[in-house]
């Protein structure tokens, strides 16, 4: 068989052009931890105004309890509820979205989580008798078609949020088995009850999505001794046997704990019950301990790292409950990645993660060889005159 010579030549072996497959696309991974310094810029960047986010968080809160009591679910799905909502406003911008439509949304998605099913109408219903208890009506009323369209789309905003990463802490479970070994099962009961109280007020704040179970239930424990005069040795004692026991991280919680209840003590259980000026003497003296042991009030935080220029206020957004119909109907939570291509896949291993982008780097690389050519150009003849 004879080939053409006016064709192209034929692609000898080795020097045919290797093909590249689909781009493996973009890979994300959860992050269980945060500090404040990594909170701070995340609200800066979307504009928040401090005193709107304080409250949109607080009331969101509040709600996501509210209904829980209604609904009488358990503990574990207000926590996951409570740390779905927090991570998923830290992403979003206020106007993006319904605070309250985002607290019933977390609440829905923890009751998966947690084997507590209920329907997103379910949920809605408890929040409008809770809200109208004069006037209950089912969760078949035709008013809650439209609002549980925008809880489900939610669900899935909030399921990117934490990429599909359903791990929570539950301090509740732990905080029984401290007061007991401290106290005893018989002699703990009125020092747990005010440690309880205390450990749901502390979901209105960061601290579940920047400290550990441990640190969580110490600063806890050693924060009503302290408000309560009683066992403040005895709790301490017990923290010196504890190997994991973190004094600069059970100061900031406590210090985050006493924020809430100098600044919004009566929206809180633990904050209404004490004289805010014995709370704001104790905040004082956890300052001056902190200062003594040269301690920065927040871990890993820099403050040349964070710019001074002030936060600007972001535009008023949407403060009507989700049982209204006051969001457009083509209201939609797809949330894509900037720069995407391809697919965008979770790992819930961070190094697993860096690893397969390490490896799938080397064959999606651009390499560029940049050099120089000299290139003689003609010079035109000067035009004639006269023409």
């Amino acid at each position: 068989m004879t080939t053409s010579n006016n064709g192209p030549s034929a692609a000898t072996n080795g020097d045919a052009i290797p093909k590249i497959g689909p781009h493996p696309g973009t890979i994300t991974s959860s992050n269980q931890y945060t500090s404040e310094l990594k909170l701070r810029r995340m609200l800066k960047d979307h504009g928040c105004d401090p005193a709107r986010q304080d409250n949109y968080r607080l009331q969101g809160v509040q709600l996501i309890e509210n209904v829980r009591d209604y609904l009488q679910l358990p503990v574990r799905t207000f926590d996951t509820a409570c740390t779905y909502f927090h991570k998923f406003r830290l992403n979003f911008r206020d106007v993006e979205y319904n605070y309250q439509d985002a607290a019933l949304a977390s609440l829905f998605l923890a009751c998966k989580v947690e084997d507590t099913i209920k329907k997103s109408k379910d949920i809605l219903a408890a929040a409008y008798n809770v809200k109208n208890p004069e006037k209950c009506v089912s969760p078949d009323d035709k008013m809650f078609d439209g609002p549980s369209r925008i809880i489900v789309c939610l669900e899935r905003c909030i399921l990117e949020t934490i990429g599909f990463d359903f791990r929570t802490r539950y301090p509740q479970k732990l905080l029984v088995k401290v007061v007991r070994d401290i106290f005893g099962k018989d002699h703990g009961k009125p020092f747990f009850e005010t440690a309880y109280a205390m450990c749901i007020d502390m979901y209105k704040t960061f601290v579940p999505i920047k400290r550990t179970t441990f640190s969580m239930v110490m600063a806890v424990v050693e924060l009503t001794a302290l408000m309560t005069g009683q066992h403040v040795d005895r709790v301490r004692e017990y923290a010196k046997t504890k190997h994991q026991y973190d004094w600069g991280s059970v100061m900031e919680t406590m210090l985050d704990i006493l924020d809430l209840y100098v600044q919004h003590g009566k929206s809180t259980k633990v904050g209404a019950q004490f004289d805010q000026n014995m709370i704001i003497d104790i905040k004082i003296r956890l300052n001056n301990d902190l200062d003594k042991a040269f301690k920065p009030r927040y871990l890993y935080y820099c403050s040349r790292c964070e710019a001074e220029d002030p936060q600007p206020s972001t535009p008023a957004s949407a403060i009507s409950p989700a049982t209204s119909t006051s969001w457009p109907g083509d209201a939609s939570g797809k949330r894509t990645v900037k720069g995407q291509e391809g697919t965008l896949r979770f790992v819930f291993e961070p190094e697993a993660a860096v690893s397969e982008k390490e490896i799938t780097e080397a064959f999606f690389k651009e390499e560029f060889e940049e050099y120089e050519v000299e290139v003689e150009e003609p010079v035109p003849p000067p035009p004639r005159e006269g023409r």
